[in-house]
């Protein structure tokens, strides 16, 4: 067997299938959380701070080419100046705990769904008959085997 034929056996089974799917979803899903965080969380918790805003939290290791200080962390970049940026630091945190906790809460539903399908037995449909022990159907009033006629206590 060829090499590319190999490999498309192996790309298209189901489960590579899924995990590209879930990798796009995933890569989706991060966009739209760190625009939840950028966008929507932290400018209220930044007017709640005094007007900071986190993503120009920064220090100033070297200064570039242009002396400081430097009202923005853009400015300090486009003056060639070395920052620890940790505003974006805290938002790509915050991001993250977003996407966290929608995948743990993604995985509980799935688990409780499928503990759910685990824990409901399907009402059994047959039994045993008193007297011959040959399975039969469980509204049986006759064993169609030994022709005995079943309690009523049994039959259901």
């Amino acid at each position: 067997m060829g090499m590319m034929q190999e490999f498309k056996k192996f790309a298209m089974r189901g489960n590579v299938v899924d995990m590209a799917i879930g990798i796009v979803i995933g890569a989706a899903f991060g966009t739209i959380a760190k625009s939840l965080v950028d966008d929507v969380i932290m400018p209220p918790i930044g007017l709640l701070l005094g007007g900071v805003d986190f993503a120009n939290l920064f220090a100033v290791l070297r200064e570039g080419a242009e002396p400081g200080p430097y009202a923005a962390l853009a400015q300090a970049q486009e003056a060639g100046a070395v920052t620890l940026n940790f505003g974006v630091f805290i938002n790509t945190v915050i991001s993250f705990l977003i996407v966290a906790l929608a995948v743990f809460f993604l995985i509980k539903g799935m688990n409780s769904l499928q503990r759910k399908k685990e824990e409901e037995p399907p009402p059994p449909d047959k039994k045993n008959c008193p007297f011959c022990e040959s399975e039969i159907p469980i509204k049986a009033t006759r064993c169609p085997h030994c022709t005995s006629e079943l309690p009523a206590t049994e039959a259901s």
